[in-house]
């Protein structure tokens, strides 16, 4: 069986042209780089004087609890998100075509609704109705309705690009409707969509910086503070400290989801087979 092919393969001309290009493009950002760090080193940023206040404990602590912050955030945001999105996504598959365009409509406001205005939103509006709600709990609320929608989407294209078979021969065997998605669909469908989700969980992770519009004291406005109480030529070493603190805590959930997804290939198979013969009996 011959496999579709989307595009043709580059020759030798081509594959030269995309070489070169590449190397213009990888050296045309390097000399970009290398200006900056310049001009950035002509005016004193890099001195170790100026770095050296990323060694003070009060520093130290400011940055560290904002970043217990960012994490106590980003975490019950996560898992809010992906229980939402798993509703919406088995709501949006249902065969009452009420429930799935109930589930399609809350899926496009709060995915067509900019973040920060539903922040805001969450936060200024619902106390003017008479309903209170701390900085966390709208900046929680906000990243939970707007990423809940989008797993919601990930989570169903999952489900959609499952093989027809994997239903067909879950009916066979006598499954219902509900224990078809979630021994067999849901779990293959997050599988295959791993690497949309993590992207998407890595996004809310750093959409928690918009708490800084509300007051919430997370990563981003506690380095903020650092730099109007030390002053501004301090601004460079606090924010980079700030950047490889994100770099990191993302680097770390890439690395988790890689593990699960290796464990996962490990045991999926005999856990669904399993799971689905004690349904069956």
């Amino acid at each position: 069986m011959t496999e579709a092919v989307l595009y043709d393969a580059a020759g030798p001309r081509g594959r030269r042209r995309i070489l070169l290009g590449s190397i213009a493009g990888v050296v045309g950002v390097a000399a970009v780089v290398g200006v900056a760090v310049a001009r950035l080193a002509a005016k004193g940023s890099f001195d170790a004087e100026l770095w050296r206040v990323l060694t003070e404990g009060a520093v130290q602590r400011l940055i560290g609890r904002g970043l217990v912050a960012t994490l106590r955030a980003a975490v019950v945001a996560m898992v809010l998100a992906m229980a939402v999105g798993a509703v919406l996504a088995v709501g949006r598959l249902s065969r009452r075509a009420w429930l799935a365009r109930a589930a399609g409509a809350w899926v496009e406001l709060f995915r067509g609704l900019p973040l920060l205005l539903l922040i805001f939103f969450l936060f200024l509006a619902l106390p003017a109705v008479g309903i209170t709600i701390s900085v966390f709990w709208a900046l929680v609320a906000g990243l939970t309705l707007y990423n809940g929608a989008v797993i919601g989407e990930i989570f169903r294209a999952g489900i959609l690009s499952l093989p027809m078979g994997q239903t067909e021969a879950a009916y066979a065997i006598g499954l219902r409707r509900g224990q078809t998605l979630r021994l067999i669909l849901i779990p293959q469908g997050v599988r295959r969509m791993l690497p949309a989700l993590i992207s998407q969980l890595v996004t809310l992770l750093k959409d928690t910086s918009l708490g800084f519009v509300i007051g919430y004291a997370e990563l981003l406005r506690n380095g903020r503070t650092a730099v109007e109480f030390l002053g501004g030529r301090y601004s460079i070493p606090i924010y980079t400290a700030i950047a490889v603190v994100y770099i990191a805590v993302n680097a770390s959930l890439s690395l988790l989801a890689r593990w699960l997804d290796r464990r996962t290939r490990r045991r999926f198979g005999q856990t669904v087979q399993a799971s689905v013969a004690d349904e069956a009996a």
